[in-house]
């Protein structure tokens, strides 16, 4: 049988037979580390941050309302958050030193820290988003400190933890596609209006021909050109606004500190302590989840550099005014539906989001897109992602032992945030951090559940790749 041909990186030796028969391996890069023509570069970085657009810009939208900023100082928050998502993406993707998973992952603004940081800074003003980011800085450098050891959790996500886990992410960021379907904002008038539900509907069937009727790269770019035709055709229906193109500014700088020097308090610092081990958990689980998919897979030192990644970039984000970033999911499911794995590729995006954050006119001209535009193609965004969770599960041997109460248990707590999402309103604000997290708590349930059923008092087993709810998987005939 031909030689099977090698990446760069593969790190075990064959021993020395003399000549081996049949073709000589390729000495060729993975597809990670490969770099594209620079239209295609270009074109499929900006992909990643037209999915990624409207989650950077959200929470800043939220907070800086809810601390008291006027709406120019919130439109400087978004640009903030744009240009350090940039930077964190580079120091994720490029990486230097033992930092960086050098995955195609894309880091931005965090969810997680929403409620917390509107708790911490409401109706204070500028001195609230002092005390953000004094906490958001003391959080990220304990977290740094914190990456070697939490790294070495990684033998406990086999791939029925990992399955498990991956499923929650696309299934926990369908609401978002759902709620961005109805217009994003609740309390306006056209909320769910046949309109905009119609326009979601359009667009997910243009995503879907597009990837059927093209090849090669303009399907690879089909989400991009889907979110262009789609806005092209919400523009007679009326529902793209134009404003922020006459209100942004030609170029501005997120100047240091310009809200003032950060403050630090016990309480806050606490509760975004709390905040960045949720988004360490969930970090660890899309870089699994991401080594899957781009069949690099993810080892204990890959996940220790990408949380590194992810803390220095939160630590340096307050710096520009940005909040704490971690890694966007819905990306992930981009890299799976493209089948484009260059980390170069979302380098390129970092850098385009850099580029944004630094003109705020070219941001807002991504901003056009309406919501429920972007919303039909995050339908098929976020179901790619739980459409690999249920692969990775199908080979977490469900059949074995009490994997599949293991997956019941975790599944079903981890709904419980998206079925019924007052279901904690009378537990205490820090821990609905953790619990309005599905995929963190998912997370946890199986981590748990996998501990008790397949390493507490178990035996040693004679077979090692059935170990921890995996079925042994024969390599591939010609596989490379």
């Amino acid at each position: 049988m031909a030689a099977t041909p090698r990446f760069h990186n593969d790190a075990v030796a064959a021993p020395d037979t003399g000549p081996a028969p049949g073709p000589a391996p390729t000495d060729r890069k993975h597809p990670v580390d490969e770099t594209l023509p620079p239209l295609k570069m270009f074109t499929s970085g900006l992909q990643h941050v037209a999915a990624m657009y409207a989650g950077v810009v959200a929470p800043p939208m939220i907070v800086g309302p809810a601390v008291g900023l006027t709406a120019k100082e919130t439109a400087f928050l978004m640009g903030a958050s744009l240009f350090t998502a940039g930077i964190a993406t580079l120091l994720q993707t490029l990486g230097f030193w033992r930092i960086g998973a050098r995955l195609p992952f894309v880091n931005g603004v965090s969810f997680a820290g929403v409620t917390p940081m509107v708790a911490i800074g409401k109706d204070r003003g500028h001195d609230g988003i002092a005390v953000i980011f004094g906490a958001i800085i003391v959080a990220s450098l304990l977290g740094f400190l914190l990456a070697p050891y939490f790294s070495k959790l990684v033998r406990f996500f086999p791939p029925v933890v990992t399955g498990t886990v991956i499923t929650l992410i696309g299934v926990s960021l369908l609401p978002v596609a759902f709620n961005w379907s109805q217009g994003g904002n609740a309390s306006a008038a056209d909320h769910g209006s046949t309109t905009n539900i119609t326009m979601a509907a359009v667009t997910l069937v243009i995503v879907l021909a597009l990837r059927k009727l093209l090849r090669g790269f303009l399907q690879q770019i089909s989400i991009l050109l889907g979110l262009v035709i789609g806005t092209l055709i919400a523009i007679p229906v009326g529902i793209t606004d134009f404003g922020a193109l006459g209100d942004a500014d030609p170029i501005g700088f997120p100047t240091p500190f310009h809200f003032g020097a950060p403050q630090f308090e016990i309480a806050a610092i606490v509760s975004m302590s709390i905040v960045m081990l949720v988004c360490m958990t969930e970090s660890t689980a899309d870089m699994l989840a991401l080594g899957k998919i781009v069949d690099r897979p993810a080892d204990e030192r890959t996940i220790e550099g990408g949380l590194r990644a992810d803390t220095l970039g939160s630590a340096i984000s307050p710096l520009f005014n940005g909040f704490m970033c971690s890694a966007f999911a819905q990306n992930i499911g981009l890299v799976a539906m493209t089948k484009v794995r260059s980390r170069f590729v979302v380098a390129a995006g970092g850098g385009i989001l850099i580029v944004l954050g630094l003109v705020p006119v070219a941001a807002s001209v991504i901003a056009l897109v309406p919501l429920p535009v972007l919303g039909g193609a995050g339908i098929v965004l976020f179901g790619s992602v739980a459409a690999s969770g249920i692969q990775t599960l199908a080979a977490a041997a469900l059949e074995k032992g009490e994997n599949a109460l293991i997956v019941a248990a975790a599944v079903g707590v981890g709904l419980v945030p998206i079925a019924a999402p007052e279901f904690y309103h009378a537990f205490p604000e820090d821990l609905l951090v953790v619990l309005d997290s599905g995929i963190s708590t998912g997370c946890v349930v199986a981590i748990v559940l996998n501990l008790a059923f397949n390493h507490l008092g178990r035996k040693p087993d004679p077979e090692p790749s059935e170990q921890d709810g995996e079925r042994p998987v024969a390599a591939p005939v010609g596989a490379h």
